[in-house]
């Protein structure tokens, strides 16, 4: 597809995926998701062709201008939109699907230094919420949706939703799976939860050290 078509596009998945769109021109010149991944899309294609040092500069430069940091390297497929964008990371080897859509703050990284494929793989029509973060060499299949703030660390399959730290299926095809302690705008609190652990050891340290003293 060039680079003309491609636009032409994003202006479409712009206008179906965002309420706040406007016009064409509004998203041509202000949208920093639009113009992130035309640049990634020109990088994508000179790293394909194994022009040196080009590549990774448009990706540095975007990412000071926008915000967003596409590695050349990464695959993604068409109708993709990221809304806002800005700290959105995304890895060498992520490859992305068609139809999927991202918020800000969102990174689709590594786990440490492995080699080889080391980033996440989209299915299609995929929806990951503001500052989720999917890690490791794992597959998140098509429709499904990440809440908010999850941190997905295995493989989803189809058509599920995911919430929380670590990352919970609490849906699978619409079907709750999960009670409401796990639902997307009632998410876990692991540092909450360790708070909680800790007060009543101490609780109980304390009442156990005053029966000591009445000894």
């Amino acid at each position: 597809m060039g680079l003309i078509a491609e636009l032409k596009e994003q202006v479409k998945v712009a206008k179906e995926k965002d309420p706040a769109a406007v016009s064409a021109f509004e998203i041509i010149f202000t949208y920093s998701g639009v113009h992130a991944i035309i640049s990634h899309r020109v990088a994508h294609w000179l790293l394909k062709h194994k022009i040196p040092f080009f590549p990774r500069f448009i990706s540095q430069f975007t990412k000071f201008m926008t915000g967003i940091e596409i590695h050349p390297g990464a695959q993604i497929g068409r109708r993709f939109f990221i809304d806002h964008g800005m700290g959105v990371v995304i890895g060498e080897t992520t490859i992305i699907g068609d139809d999927c859509l991202l918020y800000q703050g969102v990174t689709l990284g590594g786990t440490g230094k492995e080699r080889g494929k080391r980033h996440p793989t989209l299915g299609n029509n995929v929806i990951v919420s503001a500052g989720a973060k999917v890690l490791g060499s794992i597959t998140i299949g098509n429709n499904v949706v990440i809440g908010a703030g999850a941190v997905v660390i295995n493989p989803v399959p189809d058509d599920c939703t995911v919430v929380g730290v670590p990352g919970k299926i609490v849906k699978i095809k619409g079907e709750r799976v999960l009670s409401d302690e796990f639902h997307r705008m009632n998410l876990p609190d692991p540092v909450n939860d360790l708070l909680l652990d800790l007060k009543s050891r101490i609780d109980l340290l304390e009442k156990e050290l005053k029966e000591i003293k009445k000894k």
